[in-house]
């Protein structure tokens, strides 16, 4: 059976090839890769929104973030620039805290995620309802570092990373589909890493 590099890469690691998506090598390590400078955040200020298609609009300081009931996940991350990190794991607060509170309409079928500097990033809210998805503030058991967008990030699954935006500021719920900061310079709407969504629609 025909195996090319990346695959058999995996398997000398001890990994079943099939977990490697198309186009990718698998990493031990976790790039750096993002757009800009790396905020300058204070816990202090620091608030995280929710809106749109709720009954009840949220902000909750650092504090009451903390407060929700953590979780844990391990999924494996896959980057369209073709890098792909197995089990990597994560802690957090999953969206059914928020959304107890927040009560979303059953006109909310979208989302968009608002981070730092005017990053953003779309997709459905089943994703966000996924229980592989976190609004996660540690990686690998220790905080997120300012590169991986400490204090929060979110971590969605079956998308390529750059849907799980770093530096996280506020979800909005929304009743149809609105292109996020990739999104709108090129990148696929659906970002499916099995189908290669990578640009383009």
């Amino acid at each position: 059976m025909f195996r090319s590099k990346a695959e058999q890469k995996v398997l000398e690691k001890g990994y079943d090839p099939a977990r490697l998506p198309p186009g990718q090598y698998l990493t031990e390590k976790w790039p750096v890769l993002h757009a800009g400078s790396v905020p300058d955040v204070d816990l202090a200020t620091w608030d995280l929104k929710v809106w749109g298609e709720v009954e009840e609009p949220l902000t909750l300081t650092w504090e009451q973030l903390r407060a929700l009931p953590a979780s844990e996940i391990t999924l494996d991350i896959h980057c369209v620039t073709r890098w792909s990190r197995f089990d990597a794991s994560f802690r957090g607060v999953r969206w059914r805290e928020l959304a107890s509170l927040v009560r979303p309409k059953p006109t909310a079928r979208f989302v968009v995620a608002h981070a730092e500097q005017g990053f953003s990033s779309n997709f459905p809210l089943e994703f966000l309802e996924d229980e592989h998805a976190l609004l996660a503030y540690e990686a690998d058991g220790a905080p997120l570092t300012p590169d991986h967008g400490w204090p929060l990030r979110l971590v969605i699954p079956r998308k390529y990373f750059w849907k799980s935006a770093k530096w996280l500021r506020g979800i909005e719920l929304l009743d149809h589909d609105q292109p996020g900061f990739w999104e709108r310079y090129g990148y696929h709407n659906e970002a499916d890493f099995w189908k290669e969504e990578r640009y383009g629609f």
